[in-house]
């Protein structure tokens, strides 16, 4: 596989690559799926609609301690869309045809679909979503004094420690916040590269151990990797809902500073 995407066809100018074109399929997919468990939802849910809220709870769940009761509910739907589309790109390079089906072009056989995930324009936009969402939810519900504070301020107790060693610790608090900025940037890298590296090489691996022993062995890594898209796309999900809490997830926020007026 190529670590580069293929543009198909273009729309209004704009290229169309593989994996764009297999994300607008398991888009599709989704919804169709979706709407076909799911229906018109009722107050006493059917079983593909129980199903789909008791899985939609789980992760609720799992991800309410750690970005707070308060912020849940604003970004559980982007935390969940996070989820679901990661785990959903990365199973999509299991299906038949996917990354195997090619077309003849200048005297090369190209992929007329890949795995969205296996091409790092996709990861990065997932990356930069997650850090204009970090953005906003920070800024909205904690705040601009609450953020430069948690970056630079100074956490000691002066009255403990008194004014020389407070002046001390707060140009090292100054020097700490940042390295904080700087690792808070390398994110749109640190998130976009290991999405991109755990599916692009499972997807080689799966191709090259096809090359060498057909059928048993490549299923065993397909099985496999069923395992790593779950947690890819958990770990995605799980370091925005960190990045988020680590600052909105105590006291000192806007809708805190509300409720107590």
């Amino acid at each position: 596989m190529s670590p580069k995407a293929t543009d198909l066809f273009t729309i209004a100018g704009l290229p169309i690559s593989n994996s764009i074109f297999t994300t607008w399929i398991i888009a599709a997919l989704i919804i169709i799926a979706v709407r076909l468990a799911v229906g018109t939802p009722k107050l006493i849910p059917g079983k593909g609609q129980a199903v789909v809220e008791g899985m939609a709870q789980g992760l609720r769940d799992a991800l309410e301690p750690i970005v707070g009761k308060q912020m849940i509910g604003k970004t559980f739907p982007l935390l969940c869309g996070f989820f679901v589309f990661i785990l959903l790109m990365n199973w999509s390079g299991l299906l038949p045809g996917v990354g195997t089906i090619k077309y003849y072009h200048d005297g090369h056989w190209l992929e007329a679909i890949r795995p969205a995930n296996s091409d790092l324009n996709t990861t990065l936009a997932l990356s930069v979503i997650s850090f204009l969402a970090w953005t906003y939810f920070v800024l909205r519900y904690a705040g601009v004094k609450v953020l430069i504070f948690d970056l630079f301020g100074n956490k000691s107790d002066r009255k403990e420690i008194g004014w020389g060693m407070w002046i001390l610790l707060s140009f090292i608090f100054v020097g700490v916040g940042g390295i904080e900025v700087v690792s808070i940037a390398f994110r749109l890298i640190s998130l976009s590269f290991r999405l991109y590296g755990n599916v692009f090489g499972g997807e080689n691996l799966i191709h090259s151990l096809g090359a060498i022993a057909p059928y048993v062995i490549p299923a065993a890594a397909a099985m496999l990797e069923v395992l790593v898209g779950v947690i890819q796309a958990f770990v995605f999900t799980l370091l925005s809902a960190v990045y988020i809490g680590l600052i909105c997830n105590h006291e000192g926020g806007h809708d805190e500073e509300e409720h107590a007026h």
